[in-house]
């Protein structure tokens, strides 16, 4: 698998600074775009950002901070993970990332999704109860811009277009375009439809568990008549020189994330052996690079996804673990991942 793509991802996490103490929106943010450029220094191919409006998490605009971390480096490809298209207006999502991309020459890419969370609905104005609809239709609207020509659409959640040309237009075409989906059947064939690659949340429980979807959606753009794109996954995880050092890193700031979520949704508070067992089986990469890049190994051939990306934020862990953790994964972890697979080929 020697085209296989690896990534990293982050929600923009607010971190401790060395003492311990909570580091501000702006802080987390200027750190997130150090990291990027010491990911782009070690030949990671990816860097998504998260979009969310919670106090937890800095990130609220990806593309902003992906323009510039554009300006700081000069080959990682740049993405949301995700943009809440349901809350936002396509056409805006479509000229503010062809914009990173001219600003980047070419290295935009946006994952689509319904988001995790729904705080941006009542905050910009929309009905959880078009929930659905919201997304359905400005999907297809979407669709339609990528083709940069002039559109005309017609829908019950946004005003018209009659011949409608937007801009500015890319260098090369087309905006790399994904559609995040986190377990749906409905959501898979519905990226089959329009022919738009498929990137999955696979952030719990054994990885294998997703199979059933990758085999839908490429039986799905058999039928449809549309592309089978490679399939990308992206899962949390942390990396630190040794196992144990990971997940002290790691655990009990998780935990806090974990449970303060957990109470709006009625999961439990987390157990320190659940923990354990989804990093030994489940979908947490959390470890040494040794033990991260087997797990990744085992992942990448169970499921034959073409591109990898470890959410490498999951709580406050220290701006100074943080860093080392991209280290280790670009300088160690990938590499050794590349080495295990092609060993088994």
């Amino acid at each position: 698998m020697s085209d296989l793509a690896f990534g990293l991802d982050t929600f923009g996490d607010v971190p401790e600074d060395d003492s311990g103490a909570l580091v501000s929106h702006a802080e987390a943010i200027r750190q997130v775009v150090t990291e990027a450029t010491l990911a782009d220094e070690l030949g990671v191919d990816a860097i998504t950002l998260g979009e969310h409006h919670r106090p937890d998490y800095a990130i609220s605009t990806p593309e902003t901070v992906l323009a510039g971390i554009a300006c700081r480096t000069s080959r990682i490809r740049l993405g949301s993970g995700v943009t809440v298209l349901s809350s936002d207006d396509p056409v805006r999502v479509f000229q503010r990332f062809a914009t990173l991309d001219a600003i980047s020459s070419g290295r935009a890419e946006v994952i689509l999704g319904r988001g995790s969370f729904t705080e941006s609905f009542p905050l910009f104005g929309y009905d959880l109860a078009d929930y659905e609809v919201l997304f359905e239709e400005k999907l297809e609207l979407f669709v339609q811009l990528l083709d940069e020509k002039p559109v005309t659409w017609a829908g019950t959640v946004r005003a018209p277009l009659e011949h409608a040309d937007v801009y500015p237009k890319t260098d090369s075409g087309r905006l790399t375009t994904w559609v995040g989906v986190g377990g749906s059947p409905q959501s898979v064939i519905r990226t089959a439809r329009h022919g738009l690659p498929l990137m999955l949340a696979v952030i719990g429980g054994a990885p294998a568990r997703f199979t059933p979807l990758i085999e839908l959606y490429q039986r799905a753009t058999d039928r449809l008549g549309t592309t089978a794109w490679p399939v990308g996954m992206h899962s949390p995880g942390f990396i630190a020189d040794t196992d144990d050092e990971a997940k002290q890193l790691h655990y009990p700031r998780y935990k806090v994330l974990h449970d303060r979520i957990g109470a709006l949704r009625g999961w439990p508070p987390l157990r320190r052996e659940d923990y354990a067992a989804e990093v030994e089986h489940g979908s947490m990469y959390v470890g040494s690079p040794e033990a991260v890049a087997r797990k990744i190994a085992r992942s990448v051939r169970t499921l034959g996804v073409g591109r990898f990306d470890m959410i490498y934020t999951g709580g406050s862990q220290p701006m100074s673990a943080r860093l080392r953790s991209v280290e280790l994964y670009g300088s160690k972890v990938i590499p050794m991942v590349r080495d295990i697979l092609a060993e088994t080929a």
